[in-house]
């Protein structure tokens, strides 16, 4: 079995609803693969560059866990179904750092509560363009209808 680190996007409407279901989402999809959970916890939430199936937040949550090298393929197609899964990235990994550890087991300690949602949380308001109306553009009074020929002989070399 080898190493991964693995950044899972979930829709943030999920993890509201409970952190720890969303959670067990990313463990249960590993875990149905034949993986092994080594370490997960809550990264960050964050407004998102461009809506992802037509979501504008979303939760990270970073996770390193074993798996057989022929069973990640298997994982990304379950990843890739769950329509609570936003993005994903699996990549292999030599170790977990000792701060990983750290913070994962933080995260399980009782009493620990998930940060208040941040400050960037209000909808974002897009304004519609302005369009400018196409009209044909003018000719000027003392344009000549036509350019002129200039003679080959009147053409300077250099």
């Amino acid at each position: 079995m080898n190493l991964y680190e693995g950044m899972f996007l979930l829709d943030n409407q999920v993890v509201r609803a409970d952190w720890k279901t969303a959670k067990s989402l990313v463990v249960d999809l590993i875990k149905k693969n034949g993986g092994e959970v080594v370490t997960i916890r809550r990264w960050d939430e964050r407004r998102l560059a461009y809506p992802i199936r037509g979501r504008r937040r979303g939760t990270y949550y970073l996770t390193y866990f074993k798996a057989a090298p022929n069973a990640i393929a298997t994982t990304r197609r379950e990843f890739e179904l769950d329509e609570r899964v936003l993005r994903y990235l699996m990549l292999r990994a030599e170790t977990v750092p000792d701060a990983e550890l750290e913070l994962s087991k933080a995260e399980l300690a009782e009493g620990f509560t998930v940060p208040p949602p941040p400050a960037d949380d209000e909808p974002l308001v897009v304004e519609e363009p302005v369009v400018a109306e196409e009209t044909a553009p003018e000719a000027a009074p003392d344009a000549p209808d036509a350019i002129e020929d200039v003679p080959a002989e009147a053409s300077t070399e250099v």
